[in-house]
């Protein structure tokens, strides 16, 4: 076994390194090579420790690798560490596999593209940082992979940079996420000061334990779990396109296909829902946080599925596809079924990168173009890509046999049948499984659209007679991915069809997650009975909506409910929204304070304003500087003249003494010109403004009517030259 564990993100993150630093001298081949290498050999080393080193220490933990202390200050100390554990293993297979047949892919889909070399780069880069996610030992490492990721999809989906459309798809996917990973610090600063660790392992330990740090109340009656697990989830939103901060993953269509294959299948999009399962005894502590997961998630299942059923850009179909798979995700581990939502995660990976993949060889066919209206009849004109598609259709919408079938079903049974949310909240059980089985039927309608409307009926592409299947390197990995999606199901049979050993995955991932979900036999054929039937009846109701083409049934539709029809075309306008209730206010209070901070406070009065000063002394003394004798004259009689008015104003008593004697307050002045006579004095005892002493005398008793704080006020002046001094005092009568 090689021993290393840091091997494995190191590998594509020095191929990345390379590339980018002298990639562009370096030919297509040795570019795509160097890539390909990079992340196939981090495939190797990850089986390798997967099959041969892991199983032996699997219920122990899993293999280590501690590679130094990254920092330490005060009581918190973080080791640049890494973990194999069961759950991190399988997701290290994952995304170097699906990475690697994609890197391949790449090879015949960006070809001709200018930026050869920066693209590879990036892609290694991205792979490096979702292994770096998935293998960090504790909350800090896994947070560089997590920023990592982040950094990728701006590079990538602006990878064409070079239209103005992509460029803001990329800032939007990077600052959507930026918003979701402040509630991934916080809630790490929340762990870190209740537990006073962030080493995963120590957290799991805490949190099986019974965890009475994490069960403490910490605001409104509610847990430090709570809050954790409700910060860390906000942050996996963003990561994993849920409501509401769903909305950049549309819009990352905007980079190239083999991107968002790799975004959506492997890397990106899965950390939140890989996170939440690595936190899941921490997540267990708090049926509230559990239930808000399975909640957000089983909503965004279903509205993600209600726009794709509108829409006509392939890519962008398949990314409202991605966001409703990733609802049923969440609702697996929301629901406690954590084995449940990891299988479906593995399944997703295959079927979906078949998918995205089969889209780049339609587009690349076409000539880039993604409109599903301006296809049809390709099912004879690329075989392989329709053969491939049909197998990720058919698994993506459940059928049985097919993976997505066996991992979806594992979901929706456990959302009915799980009993985590305790009484208090025993609701949100039946009411997330009834929105998956909605979500089901949808998911299975508008893939069925995309099949009919792309593959069958006659072709209305406007290069017809140029279509062609695409190159070896493009087939290949849809080959694979075919395969996987067709028999990934296998490795996650229910024990109502296999037997209690059949579920490979969730007696794997038991050590990592605890054990799976029991579902009874009788409820577990039921719900795969009722998937079937949803499935199957979306399909049938899509093909008489659009078998060969757009059909009656379907005109007859939108004639009859167009501003429904043109709603969820415009998405629920929820990008419009966006826009008026946070981007128009943001930009306006940004655009103000450029113009007040910026404008106004430093570039006028901080950096205008001393050149001002500097430039008007400058002017006031070049009229004095001028070499006449009589002009200099004067202004020294003037400077004299304040001096001496200065100096003459009366100096301040050397000794004040005020006593109270009963109600009376007596106060004397030691005055060094109090003999000479030429000082007058005034005295305001009771602060109403008004003199009650006055005279050459300095000193002055008053009496008081009654007891209080009194502020007392003396005045100092010199006739002579109309000169004076105030002291003030507060004395207290009692």
């Amino acid at each position: 076994m090689l021993s290393h564990l840091r091997t494995i993100p190191l590998l594509p993150l020095l191929g990345a390194a390379y590339l980018i630093l002298v990639g562009r001298h370096h030919s297509r081949r040795a570019v795509h090579h160097i890539a390909c290498m990079a992340v196939g050999a981090a495939l190797v080393v990850s089986a390798d420790a997967f099959f041969f080193g892991l199983p032996a220490l699997v219920k122990e933990g899993g293999l280590t690798d501690v590679v130094g202390t990254w920092f330490a200050s005060g009581d918190l100390r973080v080791d640049l560490a890494l973990r194999m554990d069961a759950l991190s293993g399988l997701m290290c297979l994952v995304v170097t596999l699906v990475g690697t047949l994609i890197h391949i892919y790449s090879t015949g889909y960006m070809a001709h593209d200018k930026d050869y070399a920066r693209f590879f780069a990036y892609l290694n880069l991205f792979c490096g940082a979702m292994l770096l996610l998935v293998l960090g030992d504790n909350l800090p490492v896994m947070f560089i992979g997590w920023e990592g990721v982040g950094l990728c999809s701006y590079l990538l989906i602006g990878f064409w940079y070079g239209e103005t459309a992509n460029a803001s798809a990329g800032k939007k996917a990077f600052i959507t996420n930026r918003v979701g990973d402040l509630g991934f610090l916080i809630g790490m600063f929340l762990l870190f000061r209740a537990a006073g660790t962030l080493d995963i392992p120590a957290l799991l330990d805490t949190a099986r334990g019974g965890g009475a740090v994490l069960t403490a109340t910490l605001w409104w009656g509610q847990p430090v779990a709570f809050w954790a697990a409700l910060f860390l989830f906000f942050g996996a939103a963003g990561k994993s396109a849920q409501i509401p901060l769903y909305v950049w993953l549309p819009d990352a269509m905007a980079g190239p296909t083999p991107v968002s294959a790799l975004i959506h299948a492997a890397t990106m999009v899965t950390a939140g829902v890989y996170m939440v399962a690595r936190l899941g005894a921490m997540y267990l502590l708090a049926p509230a946080a559990l239930a808000i997961v399975a909640g957000v998630g089983a909503l965004t299942a279903l509205f993600a599925a209600v726009i794709a059923l509108g829409q006509n850009d392939f890519k962008k179909i398949l990314a409202y596809s991605t966001i409703s798979q990733l609802g049923f995700m969440f609702v697996g581990v929301g629901t406690g079924n954590f084995a449940g939502g990891i299988f479906h995660l593995f399944t997703h990976a295959f079927f979906k990168a078949g998918l995205f993949l089969c889209a780049g060889s339609v587009m690349h066919a076409l000539g880039g173009s993604g409109d599903i209206t301006r296809m049809g009849g390709l099912a004879g004109k690329l075989p392989w890509t329709t053969w491939v598609f049909r197998v990720c259709w058919l698994a993506i919408c459940g059928v049985p046999i097919f993976s997505g079938f066996f991992s979806k079903d594992a979901i929706v049974a456990g959302a009915f049948a799980t009993e985590v949310f305790g009484p208090r909240l025993a609701w949100v059980s039946p009411t997330v499984g009834a929105g998956l089985l909605a979500a089901a039927l949808g998911t299975a309608f508008y893939m069925s659209r995309l099949y009919y409307l792309v593959f069958t009926g006659e072709c209305r592409a406007d290069t017809r007679g140029h279509l062609h299947e695409s190159p070896i390197e493009m087939v290949g990995p849809l080959v694979v991915f075919g395969l996987g999606a067709f028999l990934a199901g296998m490795a996650g049979l229910p024990p109502a069809v296999g037997g209690s050993r059949a579920d490979l995955i969730g007696h794997w991932l038991a050590p990592a997650v605890g054990p799976p979900l029991e579902v009874s036999s009788g409820f577990e054929w039921r719900m795969m009975v009722a998937s079937t039937v949803i499935a199957l009846a979306g399909i049938g109701l899509a093909r008489l909506f659009f078998g060969g083409g757009a059909r009656e049934p379907a005109r007859r539709f939108v004639a009859a409910l167009p501003r429904l029809v043109a709603v969820v075309r415009s998405k629920f306008f929820v990008d419009e929204i966006y826009q008026w209730l946070v981007v128009r206010p943001l930009r306006g209070l940004s655009r103000g304070l450029f113009v007040v901070v910026d404008r106004i406070l430093i570039d006028e009065l901080l950096v205008g304003g001393w050149t001002f000063l500097v430039d008007t002394i400058g002017r006031f003394l070049r009229l004095v500087q001028v070499g006449d004798v009589q002009r200099y004259l004067a202004i020294f009689a003037m400077g004299l003249a304040a001096l001496v008015y200065v100096m003459a104003r009366p100096a301040a008593p050397s000794e004040l003494k005020i006593r109270i004697e009963g109600r009376s307050a007596v106060v004397e002045l030691g005055d060094r010109e109090a003999t000479s006579g030429k000082l007058d004095y005034g005295f305001d005892f009771d602060g109403d403004g008004r003199e009650d002493r006055s005279g050459p005398s300095p000193n002055a008793t008053w009496s008081y009517t009654r007891p209080g704080r009194y502020r007392l006020r003396i005045r100092v002046t010199d006739p002579q030259w109309s000169t004076a001094r105030t002291i003030e005092r507060t004395i207290d009568i009692r």
